[in-house]
Formats: structure tokens, C-alpha cells, sequence
């Protein structure tokens, strides 16, 4: 379990409400996201939670302390109601799916508002349904955000 946030956290939030204000200037412009490709928004989940980012697109996308993997998702939910993961869904990608906890961002443009881990037992069930993160709620383990 990750208990703990990274030594840079405190430099990210005193930069934060200025990384703000540059959002709201981009907005006037028509940018509805400085931080496409979830390049801002990946290094705020690492900060919070502990995590390093593991390098390159293949395998999953960040690791704890003791070496655990997990896989990261964020939502705009300005844009979207659910998360989204890979686009060609095979056996072999849902098996490695089994076998790593998940961290769920929910922003809303790029304010983030939660944090959520699910283990691979709180998933199963989504591999035959539609998942929704109203649906979830009760089996998230959150971040004070």
C-alpha cells in the first residue's frame, strides 16, 4: 500500500495556483487542456501518491517503493463521464490488466479532485460490465487530495 507523498509535493502545490491561471488564459484561447498527454497531470498523481513513473509505452505505468506496479488513469470529466484503457482489448492485455492495482484520477478540466487505487479483485467485475466511476465509489481506497 502507498502511504506515503514524495519530498516535491510542497514545491508542486506552491506552483499549482499559477498553473491555474495559465488554464484560464488558455480557455480564452480555445485550449481546453494545458496539460494534454497528461504530462502535468501524471507528475501531480506521482507527487500525491509516492509512485515513479516507469519508462517507455509498453508494460504498466508506474511503481511503488517496494517495486509493485499499477496502472494510471485520469478522466477530465468536463470532457467525459468514464475512463478509457487500451483500444485493441485482448486476453493477453486483460490478463496483465489482473495482475496490477489501478490509480484513478478524477479532474475537472485540470483541477484535480480524487485519487483512487482498486486492487484486480475490485476490477473483475468491470471486465463484463460498464465501467462507471458513480458505480465504484465504495470500493476506492482515496488520497487526501
Amino acid at each position: 500500500m502507498i502511504n506515503k507523498t514524495h519530498p516535491d509535493l510542497a514545491v508542486f502545490n506552491e506552483i499549482y495556483p499559477e498553473i491555474i491561471k495559465l488554464q484560464e488564459l488558455a480557455e480564452k484561447h480555445g485550449i481546453n487542456d494545458i496539460f494534454q498527454d497528461n504530462g502535468g497531470k501524471l507528475l501531480q498523481v506521482l507527487l500525491i501518491t509516492g509512485l515513479e513513473v516507469l519508462p517507455g509505452r509498453e508494460g504498466n505505468d508506474a511503481k511503488d517503493s517496494q517495486g509493485n506496479e499499477y496502472e494510471l488513469k485520469s478522466v477530465n470529466i468536463l470532457l467525459t463521464k468514464s475512463f478509457s484503457t487500451h483500444h485493441h482489448m485482448n486476453p493477453t492485455i486483460i490478463e496483465k490488466y489482473r495482475k496490477v492495482d489501478w490509480i484513478f484520477a478524477v479532474y475537472e478540466g485540470i483541477k484535480l479532485l480524487s485519487i483512487h487505487q482498486l486492487t484486480p479483485a475490485d476490477l473483475e467485475f468491470y471486465s463484463v460490465t460498464r465501467f462507471s466511476s458513480v458505480q465504484t465509489c465504495q470500493v476506492f481506497k482515496t488520497w487526501q487530495v
